[in-house]
């Protein structure tokens, strides 16, 4: 039974809390007090689950927090003239701060929740967002410039320009609830009649797509979270089931494997975060709709184990099953085209500049032949359980499909990536909103993409994994290259002096690792006229050559080198011995680009360091984000 009269007293307890809430997340007034009407719409509909649950609020927060982002579009308090000075500033203070870290700030200074609950909520475990919140807090105090003692009496301040705010009467709001419940009723109906009808007919591709097996095409439906059908509230249309990839087509991302449908769903429950690397819910914020599918590959194995001891001894064999492998697959329907190319770029920059700990990007690739634009990433995560995680995503139209595949055994193969995201594309072709198909996907690799950190410098996320360290990677922020700690004592280079310029070092530490003295990488990059770039690189491989000859303490191996008209990289280990017992190993690059010279260097710290061939391929790296370093002028 749905009780009206339970549902009446929620809606009139909870709407002005929530109100508040999703105000202070976006800012924008209008668009709170609709996500908030909206969310209990949708509630309603579904009041006979909800209606039982203890915490209802888990469930209506996320649907409200989630079209409120979606319907804000722009700050609301610059064009507000009749905000007061006081809440514009704390709204500038909170704009300051990333989508996750405004929440948390929120969640942590208006609601009751615990900050177990708020960590699962935004997706972080209990560490993670306790120091999530503290940088968050931090930050928004000082933007604020005030004491972060005030920061929840200042979030609470926010209620003040909502109090003249109105409410439909709750009687509306189950009306509203009741006809959306008819509709997908109806609607439900039609697509099942449309399936019995069409059911075993041929999905047609595009002009010269790559051709799909029927078996590829049929699509075994998976449990459905939430309903995806069009909302009678905000006019969001359906993305059909139908078009995502099945359980069956999952056996080219492991054919050992045996593969589970976990769920489908819009993406509208928990913390909406379901792939490595993703940021946010949805990389358009104001999209359309969406769809997303997930699944889980699993392995069983006999395992082998002797029992006891002497005669009596025996083995046993039992089987363990475990998952190797996961895959989500998000559609994501804008607006329109160049919206959804917007929302492409932003998705891209989720995998290109993953902020995961240990998590470090291999590859960028461009790939031909696949909707209007597509790309594929590989990368690597070197926690307790190493992974790979390779990414595929490309836009079609006003539609854009990722898929991830996160392995802890064999990765999924280039082939299979590419052919799975052909498939992707042409199982939405036809489709409302969509563009061109897929063809025979090719893929060419390509520099990494800009992620926003000063042009020609590492990123985290370039970094390699290092041994017997604690935490991950953490960078400095770059400073001018007074002081050059990528140098050795062989070659002492600097980048100060007449003729360079745009010096810039930085250096990335582990600061979790307390019993590390001398463990660190450091980058450090400036620019000069072609000749002099190129002088001073032959410079340090001479000094560092005549080093090795003159100093019988010091010893030298060259791990790479090249040379060309545009380019130069040269990679060493050294070793320097400090006594008969110890020695001061060190690895050092040196590179340039054109006019830019940059020069890496790595301190490992007793066994905690770094493979010779990660710091040779992170030398190539460092040359291929030179190459978006400004030329000299």
């Amino acid at each position: 039974m749905r009780s009206p009269e339970t549902f009446d007293a929620y809606y009139v307890e909870t709407r002005t809390r929530l109100l508040h809430e999703a105000y202070a997340l976006t800012g924008d007034a209008p668009a709170a007090r609709a996500a908030v009407r909206d969310a209990f719409v949708v509630t309603w509909h579904h009041w006979r689950k909800v209606g039982h649950l203890d915490d209802r609020d888990s469930y209506i927060r996320p649907i409200a927090f989630r079209r409120a982002r979606r319907r804000h579009t722009a700050r609301i308090w610059h064009r507000d003239k009749s905000l007061a000075p006081e809440a514009r500033t704390t709204l500038d203070a909170l704009s300051k701060l990333t989508p996750r870290q405004r929440e948390l700030l929120v969640l942590n200074g208006l609601s009751t929740l615990s900050l177990t609950d708020i960590g699962r909520m935004v997706g972080l475990p209990r560490s993670d967002a306790e120091r999530e919140l503290q940088t968050a807090t931090s930050q928004f105090s000082l933007a604020r410039d005030v004491p972060t003692t005030e920061v929840r009496r200042l979030l609470h301040d926010l209620a003040a320009p909502l109090e003249e705010i109105r409410w439909p009467r709750a009687t509306v709001i189950r009306r509203s609830g009741a006809a959306r419940r008819r509709t997908h009723t109806v609607i439900g109906a039609g697509v099942a009649a449309a399936a019995l009808v069409v059911s075993g007919s041929l999905v047609a591709t595009g002009a010269d797509a790559e051709p799909t097996s029927l078996s590829e095409e049929k699509v075994s439906t998976g449990v459905t979270v939430h309903d995806p059908a069009p909302d009678e509230a905000t006019g969001e249309q359906l993305i059909d089931e139908t078009t995502l990839l099945s359980s069956t087509q999952m056996a080219r991302f492991g054919s050992g494997l045996d593969w589970a449908e976990t769920a489908t769903t819009d993406n509208l429950a928990g913390s909406g975060l379901l792939a490595p690397c993703q940021r946010e819910r949805f990389s358009d914020p104001a999209g359309v709709t969406a769809l997303a599918r997930t699944w889980e590959g699993s392995a069983t194995r006999t395992v082998r184990a002797k029992v006891g001891k002497g005669e009596g001894q025996r083995t046993d064999k039992r089987t363990e099953t475990s998952v190797e492998s996961t895959v989500v697959q998000l559609v994501e329907m804008s607006s329109d085209a160049d919206q959804a190319a917007q929302s492409f770029e932003t998705a891209s920059a989720w995998y290109a500049g993953c902020t995961d700990p240990r998590t470090q990007l291999m590859d960028t690739r461009t790939v031909k032949r696949v909707g209007e634009e597509a790309r594929a990433f590989r990368l690597r995560t070197w926690g307790k359980v190493p992974s790979t995680i390779t990414v595929a995503l490309a836009r079609t139209g006003s539609l854009v499909v990722t898929t991830v595949v996160r392995s802890t055994g064999r990765p999924a193969s280039d082939k299979a990536t590419l052919t799975g995201l052909a498939a992707s594309v042409n199982a939405l072709c036809g489709t409302d909103g969509a563009g061109a198909c897929a063809g025979r996907a090719r893929a060419n690799r390509t520099a990494p993409l800009d992620i926003g950190t000063p042009a020609g410098l590492l990123a985290v996320v370039d970094l390699p994994p290092v041994a017997a360290v604690r935490g991950p990677w953490v960078g400095i922020p770059p400073e001018r290259a007074k002081t050059n700690f990528a140098s050795t004592r062989c070659d002492r280079t600097t980048f100060t002096g007449k003729g360079i310029s745009r010096a810039l070092t930085r250096t990335f530490v582990f600061p979790e690792t307390t019993n590390a003295l001398q463990l660190g990488l450091t980058q450090t990059i400036g620019t000069m006229n072609q000749a002099k770039a190129s002088t001073f690189v032959d410079q340090v491989r001479t000094r560092i050559r005549q080093c090795g000859q003159a100093n019988l303490g010091t010893s030298v191996t060259q791990l790479a080198t090249s040379s060309s008209t545009s380019g130069d990289l040269s990679v060493w280990a050294l070793s320097t011995e400090l006594n008969d017992k110890q020695s001061f190993p060190f690895l050092m690059a040196i590179g340039r680009d054109g006019t830019t010279v940059s020069q890496l260097g790595f301190a490992p710290d007793r066994s905690m360091t770094m493979s010779r061939d990660d710091f040779v391929a992170l030398a190539r790296r460092m040359l291929e984000r030179m190459a978006a370093a400004p030329a000299r002028d």
